[in-house]
């Protein structure tokens, strides 16, 4: 179906962008909640704020409302949106678990901090080589900026409400407050700090990805696409919205195999 009729250009111009400027204002509300240590609410404006970044790609498809400006804006969302909100995520999450080790010196325990400054840093290289890249047309050169959002928010939640006791929805995750609240806090953030640094070099990686936009609904040219969509939804009813973050990893492991060990 063609929407240009339904709209007069000078809406439909101007209807992507606003979809963007929506993302935007939810990435920067995400934010907020993220310093004030709300987690739960900042990862559920951060998957919305994943919903409008679709959309206004879809938007500017169906009603051929292409710009340079729209282009420009929608990486300045997204820099925000899943790049300085995750960031303020785990930076905010690393801030508060630091005073509960006992450490040699309080400058180690800000050292670990720096580390959350490699998401909206490596967020923002990313979407800039995106921009400037003809390879990614059609598919991706490395990890896509929401995807690494969507792995970190579920996993600092599930990580907080683990350690304060609390548990989360999913059929197996009654298992994993007790198996974290095993594991001493220190070793906690440092594992928190190495991933944060390896998932963020992963964005700016020469890894191929697929995208998940669905151009037809047959099986065949979609299989990877299907494949996980498969198991995202058995792995978010078994673990909830660890589920998610384990959909990512899965993502990534499909690309990385796909590149050194298929033979295709």
């Amino acid at each position: 179906m063609n929407f240009e009729h339904f709209y007069p250009v000078t809406i439909r111009k101007h209807i992507p962008n606003l979809l963007t400027c929506i993302n935007l204002m939810l990435g920067f509300y995400a934010c907020v909640l993220a310093l004030t240590g709300v987690y739960y609410e900042a990862m559920l404006v951060i998957f919305l704020a994943t919903v409008f970044d679709f959309a206004d790609g879809l938007a500017a498809r169906l009603l051929n409302a292409y710009s340079p400006i729209g282009k420009d804006l929608d990486s300045l969302a997204d820099v925000v949106s899943f790049g300085v909100a995750p960031g303020m995520i785990v930076f905010d999450f690393l801030d508060r678990h630091q005073y509960t080790v006992e450490w040699s010196n309080p400058l180690i325990g800000k050292m670990f901090l720096l580390a959350a400054l490699a998401v909206p840093v490596f967020s923002a290289l990313r979407l800039a080589k995106f921009n400037n890249d003809a390879r990614q047309s059609t598919s991706f050169i490395g990890l896509p900026v929401p995807a690494h959002a969507l792995f970190w928010a579920p996993l600092i939640y599930v990580l907080s409400m683990a350690l304060d006791g609390f548990g989360t929805p999913g059929f197996l995750m009654p298992y994993v407050p007790y198996a974290l609240s095993t594991i001493p806090s220190l070793y906690i953030i440092i594992a928190v700090a190495l991933i944060v640094l390896g998932s963020s070099l992963l964005l700016v990686s020469e890894i191929p990805m697929f995208s998940m936009k669905i151009k037809s609904a047959d099986w065949k040219g979609n299989e990877q696409i299907y494949t996980l969509i498969i198991i995202s939804i058995i792995l978010i009813l078994l673990f909830g919205f660890l589920g998610i973050t384990m959909t990512i990893l899965i993502y990534v492991a499909m690309a990385v195999f796909k590149k050194y060990f298929s033979q295709n």
